[in-house]
């Protein structure tokens, strides 16, 4: 329910390779994470990516909550789907996934 919420009503945009989709929520924060068997059929090759987007995400996350005053906290529903047909390193996931949070952050 969530989840088609947040791709229907969603804003988009690309940080290569992620196509991110976001949305300000009145709930936690929740983030999803996704690498398509339609790229990689090997469970393990999804799996690796996933968790490099997830550390990614955790090492960043303060990216979110960090803002000028405590009255302008947000909370948001985000999506990284990755798009790239190979596997990229940690350093490239870390780079678009700060870019990406950055941008949500406005």
């Amino acid at each position: 329910m969530r989840i088609e919420q947040l791709y229907k009503e969603g804003q988009r945009f690309v940080a290569w390779p992620l196509r991110v989709t976001w949305q300000v929520t009145e709930d936690d924060t929740q983030v999803l994470v996704w690498a398509p068997k339609s790229l990689f059929k090997h469970a393990v090759d999804r799996n690796h990516l996933r968790r490099l987007m997830r550390e990614a995400y955790r090492l960043h996350q303060d990216i979110l909550s960090s803002q000028p005053s405590a009255d302008s906290h947000q909370n948001y529903l985000i999506a990284f789907n990755y798009m790239d047909k190979e596997k990229k390193d940690f350093a490239a996931i870390e780079k678009a996934v700060c870019k990406a949070l950055r941008k949500v952050k406005g």
